[in-house]
Order: C-alpha cells, then structure tokens, then sequence
C-alpha cells in the first residue's frame, strides 16, 4: 500500500505524522523542542519505540534547551524537488545538541558562507500550516 506524502500549501514536502512521533510535533507547533528520555541513558533522537542503547520502553518525552553545536553540514545548491526551488541554497546540518543527540535539519537565518563546523546554533521553528518544522540558525554572540 502506497503512502501519500504530505505537503504544505506552498507545495513544499513535510513530514508524515506518526502517533509514536506526535508529542515532537505537538511541541515544536508550541515553539518548544522536546526529545525522548531514557532513564538510563539519557536523550535520544530520532523517534522510536525503544532506547536504542538498552533498549527499555519506560522512556520519557522531556524539553531539551534548542541549543547546539553544527557538527557537519553540506549546501544544496541544485535542489531536485521543484517545490524546494525557491528555498536554495538548503543548507543541511547534523547539529549536535547541549544534550547529546544529532539532529538533521536546515540552518536558516544566515548565508551558507556563514556556516562552520562548530558553530553554535539554536532551534527556529517555522508553521507550514499542518506541521511545525524544526530548523536551526545561528546563535548570536
């Protein structure tokens, strides 16, 4: 069975909403950035059912501060989505969060020539109408 993929009013892609990853879209709607917990190993990110260490379901969805460090990153300055167009450069990053999980994302707010490994980032939330997508931007000095 073929999923639609969802899409914003403006055309452009967003993430399909599963009942486990819920709570993390229901706070970043309320311009916070939750993450899941493990009593045991601490914070964890992607979403999913068990600890990836120990592998424990008595994990707890908790707020994490949205500050970072941008661990590695690349331009996309060609876009193959053509409702991304408008949006190049993308610049992706694995940003490195204060509590210890990556997250992919954008870095927005900033030139791609502005970007380094290292720099220290924090969450930007940006409402596309049916979901609330978490990027980062530079943190000023």
């Amino acid at each position: 069975m073929r999923v639609e993929q969802p899409y914003a009013e403006n055309g452009r892609p967003i993430p399909r909403r599963i009942p486990l990853a819920a709570p993390f879209f229901d706070a970043a709607r309320e311009g916070r950035l939750v993450l899941q917990r493990c009593p045991r190993d601490g914070f964890f990110f992607y979403p999913r059912s068990r600890c990836p260490v120990c592998l424990g379901d008595d994990w707890r969805w908790e707020a994490v501060s949205g500050r970072g460090t941008i661990y590695s990153y690349t331009v996309d300055r060609v876009g193959l989505d053509p409702a991304q167009q408008s949006q190049l450069p993308l610049v992706i990053a694995a940003v490195e969060l204060e509590e210890g999980p990556r997250m992919t994302t954008r870095i927005v707010g900033c030139a791609p020539e502005a970007v380094s490994v290292g720099l220290p980032v924090e969450a930007r939330f940006e409402d596309l109408g049916r979901e609330t997508l978490i990027h980062f931007t530079p943190r000023p000095a």
